[in-house]
């Protein structure tokens, strides 16, 4: 029997992925603590019905007579039966990986179709990026096997800074190039004012935006706002502005503070993965759920913003192969020529 459509308990909620356990492993927790809650919560008593019972006759003598009585239905029995709830669908939404942590967004019931609605938002994703100069390694985290160590007393974070005022130059050029609007058109205006543009299809991870929020040699702390992204993308880029600063550096911290409209706040620690509390999370976060699927949607495919996306995943395979030759230059200018690009 399913669960999911026990009222309250359909529809998206957030928890806290800590670092070194599985994605999956979080879900299937997840899923046995509610369906234990499930099972144990009060049922309905068995089902009557009416048999025909053999009983001494009132005259006695030995004989016996059928009398009408009300006795249960053993198949209700809960040791016939078995448990209530054996399997509740619980889907994920943006993973991951084994390293990181943060917010982890689920959905049960219906929420897994709120899933692929949100996905279909491409919305903004927000990772705490921690970094430690003098040092390389074969995953790019602090973690891996040592590749080289080097200094880093001459990296400063005005040069810090400008590496990363470089990155989101570049990230705000390709954001604009695979949104696939025309940014001289009332429609481009329109979308710019609800903070709408950006890539309705697949591309490559993009920068947004990203800080500095620390900086204490060798040690480093970024604010990342990305869409697309994987956490290995976002070690590599740490790496990658170790090597561009004359240095190396190893990623010490991938951790995702907001996923859409979940943040941080939304997402329930392990001590909070029980039935209440999500069903709580689900209605507290039904409203800026419903909020951001209109004003990114809109009416389905009546939305100019779905229509857009209709055609993005062709343009962006041609946008691809955009003029690499002006990128070089701008990274030229600012002498930054072996930065890869990103995306």
């Amino acid at each position: 029997m399913a669960a999911a459509g026990r009222p309250g308990l359909a529809g998206l909620f957030a928890v806290y992925k800590p670092a070194g356990v599985a994605w999956g492993r979080v879900r299937d927790a997840v899923e046995t603590r509610l369906l234990r809650e499930l099972n144990a919560a009060p049922v309905r008593a068995p089902r009557q019905r009416v048999r025909f019972l053999p009983a001494p006759a009132p005259g006695g003598g030995g004989a016996v007579e059928l009398v009408a009585a009300r006795v249960p239905v053993l198949a209700d029995h809960p040791l016939v039966r078995g448990p209530r709830f054996k399997k509740l669908k619980i889907g994920a939404g943006h993973r991951l990986d084994v390293k990181a942590s943060g917010v982890f967004v689920l959905g049960v019931g219906h929420g897994n179709k709120l899933l692929t609605d949100l996905y279909n938002c491409h919305l903004t994703k927000v990772y705490i990026v921690g970094g430690l100069f003098g040092k390389a390694t074969d995953d790019f985290s602090d973690t891996g096997n040592l590749v080289e160590k080097t200094t880093f007393d001459h990296i400063t974070r005005e040069k810090l800074e400008r590496i990363l005022a470089v990155i989101q130059g570049t990230n705000q050029k390709a954001l604009l190039m695979y949104s696939n609007i025309d940014m001289k058109t009332q429609e481009a205006y329109e979308l710019a004012v609800k903070g709408l543009i950006r890539p309705m299809g697949k591309c490559p991870p993009i920068i947004t935006a990203v800080r500095c929020l620390h900086f204490a040699l060798p040690e480093f702390q970024l604010e990342i706002h990305c869409l697309h992204e994987t956490q290995q993308y976002l070690r590599k880029m740490v790496h990658e502005m170790g090597l561009e600063l004359k240095s190396s550096a190893v990623c010490t911290q991938v951790r995702r503070i907001r996923d859409g409209v979940f943040t941080v706040d939304d997402a329930l620690p392990r001590t909070q993965w029980n039935l209440q509390s999500i069903q709580e999370a689900i209605q507290n976060c039904q409203l800026k759920v419903e909020t951001e699927l209109e004003k990114t949607l809109g009416h389905g495919k009546s939305s100019p913003l779905y229509q857009l996306g209709g055609d993005t995943a062709e343009h962006a395979l041609a946008a691809a192969e955009y003029d690499r030759d002006v990128m070089d230059s701008r990274r030229k200018e600012v002498n930054c020529s072996s930065l890869p690009p990103f995306p």
